[in-house]
């Protein structure tokens, strides 16, 4: 017969299990004393995660397609929704 076994505690972390900072990822870090940050963090440190925003988000809309024309878009392969912003730019003379 097979025991079950306690889940560990995933809030207890051994801080001796991490790795060691590099002298370049120290000199990049925040450094603050007593609670008040004397040097921001600097470098990747300090880089957002996720995708960089664009200069021109494109806006997400909902529109209405005759369906031989949504059809037809679709069929043309992956990438059809860049394919009908292009045809449109060009309709419009963008």
């Amino acid at each position: 017969m097979n025991a079950r076994h306690a889940k560990s505690d995933p809030t207890s972390i051994d801080p001796d299990d991490g790795p060691e900072w590099t002298d370049d990822q120290l000199s990049r870090a925040e450094l603050s004393v007593g609670g008040k940050v004397v040097r921001k963090a600097a470098g990747t440190l300090m880089r957002p995660r996720g995708r960089p925003k664009a200069d021109h988000p494109k806006q997400h809309v909902s529109v209405r397609l005759d369906a031989d024309v949504l059809e037809a878009l679709r069929n043309s392969g992956p990438g059809w929704q860049a394919r009908m912003n292009a045809a449109l730019r060009k309709a419009m003379g963008l």
